[in-house]
């Protein structure tokens, strides 16, 4: 039986965490080895990962190291960067030589949305892959969607013979949150009986680093078990998921992942009481929703680095004490970057945000709990 556990493309080993494109080569032919040794082979990354550069550091790591047979690559279609049929051509022959294919084993429509739904069908994305799968350059067609559940219904009505799976943002939190719905989207999908594969399933490392009181929860009913784990497990136990995808850039991920998805349970009833409870604790003690997939810094016109900020704005709300180490780090990153209150309102990023969050609001939440008394200037 096929392992359920994917091996996610979009936060791979860095040298520096500034540069996205300064990949830790050593480390991340050591995770791909490990994970493909441990029995799983499926692999997703896309165009717009890591600069633009996450498809070839793939190529090096994956296919020109292991035998085309071993593995399963799945890459996506960036619906914000094409502009036309030609340019889908271009970007599609582009990915091939980036990834060093001649087919890719999975190929995706990336971040279907209200804000490209339009351009796809007047361009015709969905007539475009499919004729590419008819060719045999791509084996299984999806799309990853980030939107509201009555969009989900009406895109699988119309081009859903067309699409043999989505992939969906699923995790607890999330579940019934309003601006994701995860619980109603995952309906949709299994009433068109189209398979799921979950993306963001610790919703950005949300669910692996959560507050103290919701891990002595799960500690105490299984001391080993990472919180990792019981995310993975929470979406792989959903009904029409076959596979969960987890950005893993350490051997201890890696090694923690493989070692329960091996074998895998769904949770128990008492697992999931568990869960809810922890659900709960988190909601209450995290302001800002955000994955700091960085989607909404590509093309700021002010370099606002706002997923930092939200993970800084994040911290501080979670304690009641003094946050001047947050100030500190703040004030060290605004050096380079554009500050919150520098945002002039364009609203790119919350077009771009697949959380839908409404990040100019929040900016201006940074602002007061960071820039009231910084000693930092404004550039003109």
């Amino acid at each position: 039986m096929e392992k359920k556990l994917g091996f996610g493309c979009m936060r791979l080993p860095l040298l520096n965490k500034e540069d996205q494109t300064s990949f830790d080569t050593d480390t991340l032919n050591k995770l791909v080895d490990t994970f493909l040794e441990r029995g799983f082979t499926y692999f997703d990354t896309a165009y717009t990962y890591h600069g633009y550069h996450a498809e070839e550091a793939m190529r090096k790591a994956l296919v020109e190291r292991h035998p085309r047979a071993s593995f399963q690559l799945a890459t996506k279609l960036p619906l914000r960067d094409f502009k036309d049929s030609a340019d889908m051509e271009r970007i599609f022959n582009e990915q091939r030589t980036n990834c060093g294919v001649d087919f890719f084993d999975y190929y995706l429509l990336h971040n279907m949305g209200s804000n490209v739904y339009e351009k796809c069908r007047k361009y015709g994305a969905f007539d475009f892959v499919a004729k590419k799968k008819a060719a045999g350059k791509i084996k299984v067609v999806g799309m990853s969607f980030h939107d509201m559940p009555e969009l989900l219904d009406e895109i699988l009505s119309k081009y859903g013979d067309g699409l043999d799976f989505v992939q969906l943002q699923i995790n607890y939190i999330d579940w019934e949150q309003p601006n994701v719905q995860s619980r109603r989207c995952l309906e949709i999908a299994n009433k068109y009986n189209k398979p799921v594969i979950v993306m963001e399933p610790c919703k950005g490392g949300t669910l692996v680093n959560v507050p103290q009181e919701a891990e002595k929860l799960m500690k105490a009913y299984n001391p080993a078990a990472s919180t990792a784990s019981w995310a993975l497990r929470f979406a792989a136990s959903q009904q029409g998921v076959f596979r969960v995808l987890s950005g893993m850039n350490s051997m201890e991920q890696v090694e923690d992942n493989t070692s329960f998805m091996a074998n895998f349970l769904p949770l128990n009833e008492e697992e999931n009481a568990i869960i809810e409870k922890v659900t709960k604790i988190i909601n209450e003690k995290t302001a800002v929703q955000c994955t700091a997939c960085e989607y909404c810094t590509h093309g700021c016109p002010k370099n606002i680095p706002i997923p930092k900020y939200f993970a800084l704005y994040n911290s501080i709300m979670r304690t009641t004490g003094s946050f001047s180490s947050q100030m500190v780090y703040y004030n060290n990153i605004a050096i380079n970057h554009g500050k919150a209150s520098e945002c002039i309102g364009c609203k790119q990023c919350e077009r771009a945000c697949p959380q839908h969050l409404p990040i100019t609001k929040y900016l201006n939440d940074v602002v007061e709990k960071f820039e009231k008394n910084s000693m930092i200037p404004i550039r003109k």
